[in-house]
């Protein structure tokens, strides 16, 4: 896959720069970083002269709608496995899921417990009997070659911040960025789910300690949605014209702006902010919240 150009975008707020590294505009469908972590693995695959894709996802997941799309324009089948049986029976299927079906990828909904088993060889084995000997993509889309991806997100002109920001699902993103920084630059991770776990996820690809996981952001943890956010989210797209996704980039300029008013940034700082994409999941967002009589994210 070859490595697109991207644009950056300045932000003036306190005495700050604020600079959004736009890789949601990388590509319409593959954007962001699930385009730096298909990368590798997609010539890899090819290399080995695999036929077929399988990974894992959540019902909203960027990751499952992305290789299904890399999947039909390269030439692979793919094969998605859904966290939740139910959602099988839901129909239409939502936005996400009815466009990795429509890009040819196969959905297999297993349960909750199951889905849990993913790393597992026996589980593995399983899936191979039944789809053949397949390409695997762990959920997220992590592994080395991912991380290897994601290095490729800095260039060289990037060397003037001094903070460097992501939003952090499954600690790809962030490692390759660590991997790729100088060591005059700050690492700031945003999750999106809660807790603290991914410290050691991150340890096992990162090459530096200039890292922290700032773990006040994450609204209640992955896929939840709180008014504040999807607030914030509409008034940033007002003021400064760049679209936000509710489950990671909104939390993460959340955080940015919030730390800016409590003063966690030495003044004349210069921040760049990762955008890594996700907005193909806000009308199934917005769906949600319509149901829930709430105000949707403004498209």
């Amino acid at each position: 896959m070859e490595i697109p150009s991207v644009h950056h975008q300045d932000i003036r707020f306190k005495n700050l720069l604020i600079t959004i590294k736009r890789e949601d505009l990388i590509h319409p469908f593959i954007s962001g970083n699930k385009y730096r972590k298909l990368t590798y693995n997609i010539d890899e695959a090819k290399r080995i002269n695999a036929t077929s894709l399988l990974t894992f996802g959540g019902a909203f997941s960027n990751h499952i709608a992305a290789v299904a799309y890399a999947g039909n324009i390269y030439g692979f089948k793919t094969v998605g496995v859904i966290r939740g049986e139910e959602l099988a029976l839901k129909t239409p299927l939502n936005p996400t899921l009815q466009f990795a079906k429509t890009c040819g990828m196969h959905l297999e909904f297993v349960s909750r417990a199951h889905y849990r088993q993913k790393n597992d060889d026996d589980f593995i084995d399983g899936l191979k009997s039944r789809f053949g000997n397949f390409y695997l993509l762990p959920e997220g889309g992590t592994n080395d070659l991912a991380v290897k991806g994601c290095e490729d997100i800095l260039q060289a002109t990037d060397n003037v911040y001094d903070y460097i920001c992501c939003a952090v699902g499954t600690g790809g993103t962030i490692s390759g960025l660590i991997n790729a920084s100088e060591s005059h630059q700050k690492i700031l991770g945003f999750p999106a789910l809660k807790g603290d776990f991914l410290q050691q996820d991150i340890r096992k690809f990162a090459n530096q300690d200039n890292w922290e996981l700032i773990t006040a952001y994450h609204f209640g943890g992955y896929g939840k949605i709180k008014p504040e956010l999807i607030a914030f989210i509409n008034q940033f797209k007002k003021a400064y014209h760049i679209p936000l996704d509710p489950i990671y980039t909104g939390k993460m300029l959340f955080g940015i702006f919030d730390l800016i008013d409590k003063g966690f940034f030495q003044k004349e700082s210069k921040i760049l902010a990762i955008h890594t994409g996700g907005l193909q999941g806000i009308t199934g967002v917005n769906q949600i919240l319509k149901r829930k009589n709430q105000p949707l994210i403004e498209l």
